[in-house]
């Protein structure tokens, strides 16, 4: 019996750690928190796609015949993932497509993974696709990608599409291969803060485009596929062979960062949570040295929350903006919290919100 409407909810993610690695084929660790995008995707008469968003004024439509010649902005991911459906040879009827997220847009916490995915698992839902994990990822890093023209590598939607309660995900990049590794905070006493800085980020900017290029070119020169290839006891010889100083500073953050992805994920299988602040604080020194994507409100924000007693403190993110989190006992939550924003206000920063992440599901339908 043919379905007239459908309903799913994927969540925004926290990168515990291991920043601009997915692009390298390297690890990384996310996990999905309870701010998500929900979509409700019905079938409509015509032959357009209509965008509808809680959070922006106007409608956007575009004919299904020409989506590439609609307009771009937010609703580009939603036609993204019809295009990219499309190109499977799907023939996708006209839809009414009507979002709602609560992620706060360029904080660093993967709105646009959140929204494309809660897109493609509603329309496989309501057409009976079928689809499998991997066909739904394809098709949601193919709308970022190919459609949206956002150089991502893949890590948010898996996440969107994979995290479970209670659990980060370890994500191995290169084969797109997933596993659950224990993260509950609360048995730990403690809490993860997240400090959005309100200073936004687009991965579709030059400066990511030319960290991942630049990683590429490193590879080459280096003779491996991907810098993932490069293991840390052979670092220091490879930066040796690299004549390009900002070359060298890419290759020693992707290195340290897989491996301060792997010492996480181990201590997490012993329960020994409040042990990888200090992996958490080294991964923001590296962004902020050797990546170089940091500014002035997350470092301010990082330095302020292990002065207030933070067990450990790093960006999140793609970088140039978005959000810090901060490990902590959850009884200094507050006043961690305050003492950034108090440092905000003494620099005259706009005003961070704060919240707590704990691990979520993924993607699920909702009534």
């Amino acid at each position: 019996m043919s379905r007239n409407r459908s309903c799913w909810r994927a969540p925004g993610r926290v990168n515990l750690i291991g920043e601009h690695t997915d692009y390298n084929a390297g690890y990384a660790l996310p996990f999905a928190i309870d701010k998500g995008c929900v979509a409700a995707v019905q079938r409509a008469g015509g032959d357009e796609v209509l965008a509808v968003s809680r959070q922006r004024p106007d409608p956007v439509s575009a004919p299904l015949a020409a989506l590439r010649d609609g307009p771009s902005g937010w609703a580009g991911y939603i036609f993204g993932v019809v295009w990219a459906l499309q190109q499977l040879g799907v023939p996708v009827p006209a839809l009414v497509i009507d979002v709602d997220s609560s992620v706060p847009d360029g904080a660093g916490l993967s709105s646009s993974a959140a929204l494309v995915c809660s897109v493609a698992a509603a329309i496989d839902d309501l057409l009976g696709l079928d689809l499998s994990a991997d066909a739904l990822l394809a098709i949601t890093r193919s709308a970022e990608n190919d459609f949206v023209g956002a150089p991502t590598g893949g890590l948010d939607q898996l996440a969107a599409l994979n995290c479970t309660a209670e659990h980060a995900l370890l994500c191995d990049m290169r084969n797109l291969s997933v596993r659950q590794v224990p993260f509950d905070l609360d048995a730990a006493g403690l809490a993860l803060l997240v400090i959005d800085t309100g200073a936004q980020h687009r991965h579709a900017t030059g400066e990511y485009g030319a960290r991942r290029a630049g990683c590429e070119e490193a590879a080459r020169r280096l003779g491996v596929v991907a810098l993932r290839d490069v293991p840390m006891t052979e670092l220091d010889a490879a930066l040796r062979r690299l004549d390009d100083a900002r070359l060298r500073r890419y290759v020693r953050h992707v290195v340290t960062e897989n491996d301060r992805v792997l010492r996480t994920v181990a201590l997490l299988d012993r329960a020994e949570v409040a042990a990888i602040g200090p992996l958490l604080t080294g991964s923001h020194e590296s962004l902020r040295e050797d990546y170089r994507v940091t500014i002035d409100e997350l470092d301010v924000a990082a330095a302020i929350a292990l002065d207030a007693g933070a067990l450990g403190a790093r960006m999140t993110g793609g970088g140039f903006g978005g959000s810090v989190i901060a490990l902590v006992a959850g009884e200094e939550v507050t006043g961690c919290a305050d003492a950034v924003t108090a440092a905000f206000a003494a620099r005259g920063f706009a005003a961070p919100a704060t919240f707590l992440a704990r691990a979520m599901p993924g993607v699920h339908p909702v009534d």
